[in-house]
């Protein structure tokens, strides 16, 4: 039994509402992601990757967020332009976020550069500097 108030609902019931939970109120949306209870399509997740290549060095700029919804298109682009690569460089002085996802593809990257090359990460912004400290990736990336 769930208790709301000082009715008893049972536990699993349409009825079943948790009284005082900001999720459970109607037409609320959580102030960090004006989305949510919308539908998302992929061009509102604004994630652009421009490319810039010099000879054997790619540099990669990301703008906007990096998760699980655009992680797919930035690991489809690094498969088909590091055959021949020495040197990566992602530039992510306009990536806004970045979740678990986007981590896996600069792993994979960083795993893929420390056969081929080098790779380094430049212009993270404090939130996704914490990211990367908090997981450990600070000391894994090589960031300037």
């Amino acid at each position: 039994m769930l208790r709301t108030g000082d009715e008893r609902t049972p536990a699993g019931t349409a009825s079943a509402q948790v009284k005082g939970c900001l999720a459970a109120r109607p037409g609320w949306n959580h102030p960090q992601r004006p989305d949510r209870g919308q539908p998302i399509k992929l061009e509102e997740k604004n994630m652009k990757i421009n490319s810039i290549l010099n000879g054997k060095s790619l540099t990669i700029a990301l703008e906007g967020r990096l998760d699980t919804t655009t992680a797919p298109h930035l690991e489809a682009e690094l498969k088909q332009s590091l055959e021949g690569i020495t040197e990566l460089a992602f530039d992510l002085t306009a990536l806004e976020y970045i979740s678990s996802a986007g981590l896996r593809v600069l792993l994979f990257a960083q795993k893929t550069m420390n056969r081929h090359g080098r790779m380094a990460v430049r212009g993270a912004n404090e939130t996704v500097m914490e990211v990367f400290e908090v997981t450990g990736f600070a000391d894994i990336l090589s960031i300037e």
